[in-house]
């Protein structure tokens, strides 16, 4: 079956062609995340980056591009954050809400504005590192970013900026061809890229005590990836009825549907937002680890270590915050007195429950139920790379959030690809 498909899909020209054409923009910005700004040393940010963990985080989000400090280094994080900035104005602000509501005309203004908010954005986030790093690097004795100029420092903000919204546009290019979401498939190429060195690290270093931890690994990362397609593909069917009614001679109506409410209506942004708080504090405290103050070097010392990527206090600030951001995202993109209004609109209803606020009520309660299966799985596969580490004593190959993001985005594609493919079919007739 798979093997029909992909010879389905091969043979039909355009969608070869714009798989060959984001398998080019991948080779593209896998090139991009190897060319590092001048005067900087690559080989010390990467012993740098390894020997943090926290770093090692922020680093595998970026493709690898933060530690070879690349024109790219950044990544999509400015856009995405931009995004998210602008997802929750439309529920603060009356004016963004509005305009989210104007339809295709709407979207495309927010969308506008989210990529001209981006370049700020990215220019701040280049200026953060740049300190950070040669603060950091200053402290630990090596001189990772060279002695940069003020001149400097502006040119390689400008430059990674350009970098960033680069890829955007590159991003973009990719979703107008169809198959799949560019920002996603850009992120999907850099946490993947980074799996053939992890594997050829496993292997290098293999030896025979290290058998059952490598069969462990492989059960438990099949059984994730078979737990991530049911949760994202999971979905409750609310039953809806539309009245019926008659025009003249002709009548209509009373249809039978349902309303799908998908069990991960929040996706991987809660992970997104928690691990921005969670790596806040001990990011914040690397600035005072050498403090001419004893106490500010106490105190950031106290929090580095209760933030551990592998601790307990981690785990479970992780935990907590993935599940409250799932509720609350969910929250904000999730409107059951929207549906509600709608449905009363076009004259449908669910059977047993009365039009209005009843009917929202009863949304409300049924996506909070369903909901907290998926907060917890979320919370789960986030910290999962933890409890192994604590119980086997070797890193995951790809942690949880990042297998989480892969197999979504090759979900998502697959149903693009094949809704083209359906079109096609169609055409035929």
């Amino acid at each position: 079956m798979v093997a029909k498909k992909l010879k389905q899909i091969w043979s039909t020209r355009d969608i070869r062609n714009d798989i060959l054409f984001v398998l080019l923009i991948f080779i593209i910005f896998r090139v991009l995340a190897h060319v590092p700004i001048p005067g900087v040393d690559t080989q010390g940010l990467q012993a740098f980056f390894s020997s943090n963990q926290i770093l090692g985080l922020l680093n595998i989000l970026t493709g690898g591009g933060l530690e070879n400090f690349s024109v790219v280094m950044l990544g999509v994080g400015p856009y995405i954050t931009s995004s998210i900035i602008f997802q929750l104005l439309g529920m603060i602000v009356p004016k963004f809400e509005e305009m989210q509501k104007e339809g295709e005309a709407g979207r495309q203004k927010i969308n506008q504005w989210t990529r001209i908010a981006t370049i700020p954005l990215a220019l701040i986030q280049s200026y953060g590192f740049i300190i950070f790093l040669q603060r950091v690097g200053g402290s630990s004795g090596a001189n990772l970013l060279g002695n940069m100029s003020a001149v400097q420092i502006v040119m390689t903000m400008v430059v990674v900026s350009a970098g960033t919204v680069f890829l955007m546009w590159l991003g973009e290019l990719i979703s107008e061809r169809r198959v799949g979401n560019g920002i996603s498939l850009l992120i999907f190429a850099g946490i993947v890229s980074g799996l053939p060195t992890a594997l050829l690290r496993v292997f290098s270093t293999y030896d025979q005590s290290q058998l059952i931890n490598i069969i462990l690994f492989a059960i438990i990362a099949i059984v994730t990836v078979a737990g991530v397609v049911f949760i994202t593909e999971g979905q409750r069917n609310i039953p809806v009825t539309y009245a019926k009614f008659s025009r003249g001679n002709s009548p209509g109506g009373g249809v039978q549907s349902h309303l799908p409410l998908r069990v991960n209506q929040a996706g991987v942004i809660p992970i997104i937002f928690a691990i921005s708080i969670v790596l806040f504090p001990p990011l914040l405290a690397q600035f005072f680890t050498e403090s001419s103050v004893i106490l500010l070097q106490q105190i950031a010392n106290f929090v580095i270590d209760i933030f551990d990527p592998n601790g307990a206090v981690y785990a479970i600030v992780y935990f907590l915050l993935v599940f409250g951001f799932t509720y609350f995202y969910t929250a904000v993109i999730f409107k059951p007195d929207q549906i509600s209004e709608n449905l009363q609109r076009q004259g449908g209803f669910i059977p047993g429950i009365r039009p209005g606020m009843e009917t929202a009520h009863y949304l409300s309660s049924v996506s909070n139920r369903i909901l907290l299966a998926g907060a917890l799985f979320l919370s789960s596969i986030a910290i999962l790379p933890i409890i192994l580490q604590n119980f086997t004593g070797t890193n995951l190959v790809i942690g949880g959030t990042s297998l989480l993001i892969v197999v979504s985005v090759v979900i998502e594609t697959v149903k693009q690809i094949d809704s083209q493919l359906v079109m096609r079919d169609y055409d035929k007739y």
